[in-house]
């Protein structure tokens, strides 16, 4: 008998645990992949085009003032917003657990990063740094002397920085260090490849940095105009509101407006 109620209790407790299981799934509807709505289905969607349309106005005329100050402050642009994509990437490995036993280690990401900064822009940069500042001879030494011992100063800071990596080497951490110390450096190549070549193309004519802006611009623009009208089709999973519809109608309308923009850019140059 007392098996018996045993094995009544048991299987009562898992029909309670299966029926805890199925209360908390959510199953989704078909016309919501993933639990989200689609932006032609959804209710809410007018007033979140004007909130887009506001804040794009916004970043368009703050874009172009940039653009109209001239190469230096595009240039000073493209390395605030590579700061903070290797502020996001290097997030991505940190454990907070682990960083408690390690003070000071996040500054040695930095430390690279910057270093890597020094070396890659300052190759770049070094003759329209001099012409900026020619008016100021203080200005002219420093930035002079800079430049001259540019590669010295880099290979330096490189190797207190590795040297600061080492010392900082403790047991039983030393799995997560070492992922660390090669996550930068991932994090550096991938940053400074594009960035460099970025920065390279804005002092070798804005055009050639002003033209695949303004695609990216276009094409971010009418694949949610198009998603906003026709949009039926889930694209990915990973951003249940992006559709075929979009992806097809941006795809075409910014191959059209390459050929446009860059006549535009060729009379008005």
């Amino acid at each position: 008998m007392e098996k018996e109620n045993n094995m009544a209790l048991s299987s009562a407790g898992t029909s309670r645990v299966r029926q805890r299981k199925r209360s908390n799934e959510v199953i989704p509807e078909p016309n919501k992949p993933n639990g989200g709505t689609l932006l032609v289905d959804d209710r809410n969607k007018y007033k979140s085009m004007w909130i887009r349309t506001y804040s794009t106005v916004w970043m368009i005329g703050g874009f172009a003032l940039v653009v109209y100050m001239g190469h230096l402050y595009i240039t000073a642009m493209v390395v605030v917003i590579q700061i903070f994509m290797a502020k996001e990437l290097f997030n991505l490995l940190r454990k907070a657990h682990e960083d408690e036993h390690l003070p000071g280690f996040r500054l040695l990401n930095w430390h690279f990063f910057f270093t890597a900064m020094l070396f890659v822009y300052g190759r770049l940069l070094s003759q329209p740094l001099v012409n900026s500042v020619t008016p100021d001879k203080f200005l002219y030494q420093f930035v002079s002397s800079l430049i001259k011992y540019q590669m010295a100063i880099c290979y330096f800071l490189y190797i207190a920085g590795f040297m600061w990596f080492i010392l900082t080497l403790k047991k039983n951490m030393y799995k997560y260090q070492f992922r660390q110390y090669a996550w930068t450096h991932m994090i550096l190549i991938v940053v400074f490849t594009q960035s460099s070549f970025t920065v390279a193309n804005i002092f070798e004519g804005i055009f050639w940095f002003l033209l695949p802006a303004s695609l990216i611009v276009i094409n971010d623009i009418f694949a949610y105009v198009v998603g906003f009208f026709f949009g039926r089709t889930p694209l990915i999973k990973l951003s249940p509101k992006k559709t075929w519809e979009g992806f097809i109608g941006a795809s075409v309308t910014t191959m059209i407006s390459a050929f446009v923009v860059s006549i535009i850019f060729f009379f008005l140059s």
